[in-house]
């Protein structure tokens, strides 16, 4: 819904195809979702060349949904920004920074959740 506009939401059929827009745009103008996107891809490989059980599976695709999904919402911060900051600003570049922050700490957290998910599977 546009704020002060009458219409409606959109349907929920519409919410689902703007969804999937969203992430197709992502994907093609965004080099880092490709490489969150490649790194899950990665993982999945991996969990199949070392059989892991159904809990080990969960963890790593839950992290690797959180890690895509972390990675579209600094897109998404780092759009908005741009649009009402299109020249430099300060607070314009720390936001942006401390977005992509947030993705690198996930990111670290996830490799070290993978470490052991992985280990685990192999080692014992």
């Amino acid at each position: 819904m546009i704020p002060g506009s009458n219409n409606d939401h959109p349907s929920f059929r519409k919410s689902f195809l703007f969804a999937i827009q969203g992430f197709r745009t992502a994907v093609r103008t965004e080099r880092n979702i490709k490489v969150m996107i490649g790194g899950g891809i990665g993982a999945i490989v991996a969990g199949f060349v070392v059989g892991l059980d159904p809990l080990s599976w969960a963890i790593v695709l839950v992290c690797c949904g959180v890690v895509i999904s972390a990675e579209l919402l600094n897109t998404a911060v780092e759009t908005v920004v741009d649009l009402v900051s299109p020249e430099f600003h300060p607070l314009a570049g720390r936001a942006k920074d401390i977005a992509a922050a947030a993705v690198w700490i996930l990111s670290v957290l996830v490799a070290v959740v993978g470490i052991i998910v992985f280990a685990n599977a192999i080692f014992f």
